[in-house]
């Protein structure tokens, strides 16, 4: 299951709560993932060289009008942090009528998703290799996106490691303007003083509502257009809970 992490910087103090609204996406030497080495396969190989070029998406392309780049008008999704892209792969698939971005840094990743796009071929899928802030910020319109989707980011459960988890009020801000009016924030996570955390994000963060009936708020049941993973399954058996948190765009 995908973490989205990064390494500590010195210059930077330890926070243990969210960060004030106005605080800047990109602080110096802080971003919510670190780059890992890994061993690419035969097949992820191939995704990067050949299908890249058809699917793949960089900061340099710009700003992007996203019915010309699928060449339709339908929603978009965007998953941030899609790991090896089963999930993501799933989606698209089942919903051939939507159009799907994806945003990830790590190469085997990202070889994977579109070995797996092209074998298929799906046509509603993009990929971004890239920073997820960074992508939101350059490259989606305004008031574009259907849904966001942040699956199980790297909770960064220390203290002193809170300031690296992405979900922050400047960033839940950043997505809001993304979003259509009416539009969702779909986080998951496997931790639940990470659950709580974004709760408490969420709740404090303008122009959001909580999408949570009373019997369960502030979490939803796992929507069945969420599929589960192995992680998941492999979780459910040793007792671990998932909570999932879904926020609509008020304004």
């Amino acid at each position: 299951m995908p973490r989205m992490n990064d390494s500590q910087h010195p210059d930077q103090a330890p926070t243990t709560g969210p960060e004030s609204p106005d605080a800047p996406l990109h602080r110096r030497g802080i971003k919510s993932y670190v780059l890992r080495a890994g061993r690419m396969t035969a097949a992820q190989t191939r995704g990067l060289e050949e299908v890249w070029p058809r699917l793949g998406l960089t900061l340099a392309d710009g700003r992007q009008d996203l019915e010309t780049l699928f060449g339709r008008r339908a929603p978009v999704v965007v998953e941030i942090g899609f790991g090896m892209g089963a999930s993501l792969i799933e989606q698209a698939e089942t919903h051939p009528d939507t159009d799907f971005i994806g945003i990830e840094v790590h190469a085997p990743g990202v070889g994977k998703l579109l070995d797996e796009a092209d074998k298929r071929g799906l046509t509603n899928l993009r990929v971004y290799r890239e920073d997820a802030l960074a992508v939101l910020e350059r490259c989606l319109p305004e008031a574009s996106l259907d849904t966001l989707q942040l699956f199980f980011p790297d909770p960064w459960p220390k203290k002193k490691h809170h300031k690296r988890r992405i979900v922050q009020p400047a960033f839940v801000e950043l997505v809001r303007t993304r979003l259509k009016p009416g539009g969702t924030l779909h986080m998951a996570t496997d931790w639940e003083a990470y659950a709580e955390w974004m709760a408490e994000v969420m709740e404090a963060a303008p122009g959001y509502e909580n999408t949570a009936g009373p019997d369960t708020a502030p979490y939803v049941p796992r929507p069945e257009f969420r599929p589960l993973t192995k992680f998941e399954r492999r979780g459910e058996k040793l007792g671990h809970g998932v909570w999932d948190l879904i926020y609509r765009r008020t304004d």
